[in-house]
């Protein structure tokens, strides 16, 4: 079966088209017949949003506003529409696929013409997508399956996804959360923030902080432009800055931390298989596991420790420097701050 929308034929189709706000739609069309298990979307300066939660009637529905968002008539929609975009909503097989282009993207369109188009759809959760919009955000919650979402000047905002993510941003900030298996996420202008997420985790931004949080699996993470926070992290976790602290809380995991503009606050609940630590700039704060065997290579301007006497230490320990074994060794830490302190608490 294939269902087919041309903007010039709206007006005729059973869909609602009503006068624009920020709670009408300007059509809505069902999808209740057709199955979807995949969704292509490519918008023009608009948002994206596909949900698969449950108890929702799958349809695809279409907002339009102005430029400067202002709000326009069905008649003044129409006719920009008729003029300068091409918008085609289509359902081939059990995919849904719905574009909008410039009908003339050469020429410069005359900007008080310009809309903002975009598309919240609601679908089964068992949904591949594959989107992209050139100026809005991009909403995916309750979804299982392969999704590829990018968008060049707005923010990333996901729950509940489970299956391979791929998503990008341009110019706006991140959000996910009780998602896994296997995330890739980026972001060139803004700050992530990921809590309760598990598997295989990738995050980068170029101009913001991280925050993280109940997160389990192997995670690399990195900023260029912010700090780093974290707290009650299993597994593996990889990250770094170069333009802030970091500052992680009641790890239970390998960890190789480092930040070449500010200190770093760590407190291991438990070490895994290594510890590695380095800043270039700062002061590295350590809260140690006292019960638990560790090889320490430890260097700083000053090496401090408290207690000031561990009885259970083997090695040569000297004010600039520690190399030895608590509890008879076991996991490898390394801590090193060219122009700062390194100050050691056991607990």
């Amino acid at each position: 079966m294939k269902a087919y929308l041309t903007l010039l034929i709206v007006a005729c189709q059973s869909v609602a088209a009503l006068a624009q706000d920020d709670k009408t739609p300007y059509l809505t069309k069902s999808l209740s017949s057709d199955a979807i298990n995949s969704v292509v979307v490519s918008t023009s300066g608009g948002g994206i949003k596909v949900s698969g939660e449950s108890g929702q009637s799958p349809r695809i529905e279409v907002y339009i506003r102005g430029n400067n968002n202002r709000q326009l008539s069905k008649g003044e929609i129409q006719k920009r529409l008729a003029e300068d975009y091409d918008m085609n909503i289509a359902v081939n097989g059990h995919e849904l696929s719905a574009t909008v282009k410039q009908k003339h993207p050469f020429l410069n369109m005359n900007w008080r013409n310009q809309m903002s188009i975009s598309f919240k759809i609601y679908v089964p959760e068992n949904v591949t997508t594959n989107l992209k919009t050139s100026g809005g955000g991009i909403d995916l919650d309750n979804l299982k399956g392969a999704e590829t979402f990018s968008t060049s000047g707005g923010g990333l905002r996901l729950n509940k996804l489970t299956g391979v993510i791929r998503g990008r941003t341009s110019g706006g900030g991140i959000d996910v959360s009780n998602s896994g298996d296997d995330l890739d996420l980026n972001t060139s202008g803004g700050g992530i923030t990921a809590k309760n997420c598990n598997g295989k985790i990738r995050l980068v931004t170029s101009g913001g902080g991280l925050r993280l949080e109940d997160l389990k699996g192997n995670i690399y993470a990195h900023t260029s432009g912010g700090g780093v926070e974290g707290r009650n992290i299993d597994g593996e976790l990889v990250t770094g800055t170069s333009g802030g602290g970091v500052d992680l809380k009641n790890m239970s995991c390998s960890l190789d931390a480092s930040s070449s503009g500010g200190g770093l606050s760590i407190e291991m609940k438990h070490v895994g298989q290594y510890l590695k630590l380095h800043t270039s700039a700062g002061n590295i704060d350590l809260d140690l596991p006292a019960g638990q065997g560790l090889d320490l290579a430890i260097r700083g301007e000053g090496v401090n420790q408290h207690p000031t006497k561990l009885s259970n230490f083997s090695g040569e320990w000297n004010k600039n420097r520690i190399n030895g074994t608590v509890n008879g060794g076991g996991a490898q830490v390394t801590a090193s701050a060219s122009s700062g302190d390194v100050n050691l608490k056991f607990n």
